[in-house]
């Protein structure tokens, strides 16, 4: 679906995409493992780097666990209501989540603020800049993958076709995030350093759609590209 709007030459105004609701419907159906099948290909790539993070990320975690330990100390006991509270090792983990979903909101607005942001999480030895930022590419992947759920239901090829561009900004946003180099400001010149965290995740490149034939049921759509 996306193939030919990238690959439309600058000038010209309108994209005729042909949609088949059957790559559509998969995706949707295999979105969910799709992260989980991607880092094990990282892991088979680049055994090195993904035992260096996990050790990094076990350090950072700890550093976590203490401090939410620290804080149930210094807080007066509190009686158990009917949800039971997180344990510190859960809440460390939420707080690494939370850490990744403020990234990547912040990286919509202004990705400098979003490095010195994470630079600034770092500085305490509870997350890494790098485990920050590939947790905001896991969430903006994640969205991404959610996004072509409801287009599963669609009766029609062209609003199958609009809900599935819905996804178009969480994996741009994703491959921006993994791209980062959390030394480097966006805007700086020179030749950017490579990131020792995971490649762009796999994830990104199996939710585009191949390019198929025009099938029965299917329907051509045409995109009006805005100038830039």
């Amino acid at each position: 679906m996306y193939g030919p709007i990238a690959d439309a030459p600058p000038g010209q105004e309108t994209v005729v995409v042909v949609v088949d609701p059957l790559p559509v419907v998969y995706l949707s159906h295999t979105a969910a493992p799709l992260p989980e099948t991607a880092r094990a290909e990282d892991e088979a790539r680049w055994p090195a780097a993904v035992a260096r993070e996990r050790e990094q990320g076990s350090r950072t975690f700890a550093a976590r666990v203490a401090v939410a330990r620290a804080q149930e100390l210094a807080e007066e006991p509190r009686l158990p209501g009917p949800v039971p509270l997180p344990t510190a090792e859960q809440g460390a983990a939420v707080d690494l989540a939370s850490a990744g979903d403020e990234i990547a909101e912040l990286w919509r607005e202004d990705p400098a603020q979003a490095l010195a942001r994470a630079g600034e999480l770092a500085a305490g030895g509870e997350f890494t800049a790098a485990e920050v930022l590939d947790t905001a590419v896991d969430t903006a992947v994640g969205a991404g993958l959610l996004a072509p759920a409801d287009a599963r239901t669609a009766t029609d090829p062209s609003p199958m076709a609009e809900q599935c561009l819905q996804a178009v900004p969480h994996l741009v946003l994703a491959v921006a995030l993994a791209s980062a180099d959390p030394h480097r400001p966006p805007s700086s010149p020179g030749p950017a350093k490579t990131r020792s965290s995971r490649r762009p995740p796999s994830a990104c490149r199996d939710a585009r759609p191949a390019d198929p034939a025009s099938p029965p049921g299917s329907c051509r759509w045409w995109f009006i590209r805005c100038p830039t």
